[in-house]
């Protein structure tokens, strides 16, 4: 199975010693999330040292205040890296409102710009800003491929199904408040859905309250599966297939 999202340079222990519980969870690939140029270096490395992991390298919305033209640009030279799959995570956060929201587009739309130059997947972090961000995404190429990670904002699923980009959940599709998200789940067409992390974020219920790990998305996976009617197995495979044509691997 694969982690479609997660943050290794992040956790408190080495990414070896979580890598190995997550193969033995039966999570054989991750894909790791640098974010902020230092970060991306990070998971670049890591990507270096282990099997099975990718790496996805942006630039976030809390640091859109400090990101500069020359810092879109040292981020353009780390994707000459070939574990390098995907732009981001980037895009819009009003909710916490960390950077400026007008520099917050500046830094998603060229983001979203180095993910066309490049053809790699664009990664979406959005957060109380469903408009900017469906508006942002309406300018990109109709078959870019865009994932929606750690879908929360059910305002994007029309857009989402509309463009047929993927949506990826995480823990929090696991919460016993979350029926909502179950609900927008069960909508997702079979070949756009993927299953995520965002370790060391949104421990799944059953591990709610300790850290996250890669090894944990075997949860989240069989919520999905119980939100959809369908066996955890199938699903898995379909998960594993959609990596596959989403960060090209």
């Amino acid at each position: 199975m694969i982690d479609t999202h997660a943050h290794l340079d992040a956790l408190q222990e080495p990414a070896a010693e979580v890598l190995a519980r997550a193969r033995e969870a039966g999570v054989t690939r991750v894909v790791s999330v640098g974010s902020g140029l230092d970060s991306c270096r990070t998971t670049l490395a890591i990507a270096a040292r282990e099997q099975g992991v990718h790496a996805a390298l942006g630039l976030h919305p809390h640091q859109a205040g400090e990101v500069g033209d020359s810092d879109v640009a040292e981020l353009r030279e780390l994707f000459a890296d070939p574990r390098a799959v995907a732009v981001g995570e980037t895009g819009l956060d009003y909710y916490r409102d960390y950077a400026p929201r007008d520099r917050q587009l500046e830094v998603f739309r060229a983001q979203a710009e180095l993910a066309v130059e490049l053809g790699k997947a664009l990664v979406v972090h959005s957060r109380a800003a469903d408009e900017d961000t469906a508006a942002v995404l309406a300018e990109l190429p109709a078959d870019h491929p865009v994932v929606l990670h750690c879908f929360s904002s059910v305002g994007l699923l029309g857009p989402a199904l509309e463009r047929g980009y993927f949506v990826s959940f995480a823990g929090n599709v696991t919460y016993p408040k979350a029926g909502e998200l179950r609900t927008a789940a069960a909508r997702v067409p079979a070949e756009r859905l993927l299953a995520e992390t965002d370790s060391p974020y949104l421990a799944p219920q059953q591990v709610r309250g300790r850290s996250n790990e890669p090894a944990h998305v075997v949860h989240t996976l069989a919520a999905l599966a119980e939100a959809r009617g369908e066996e955890p197995d199938a699903l898995e495979r379909t998960i594993d297939a959609n990596a596959d044509v989403a960060f090209r691997l």
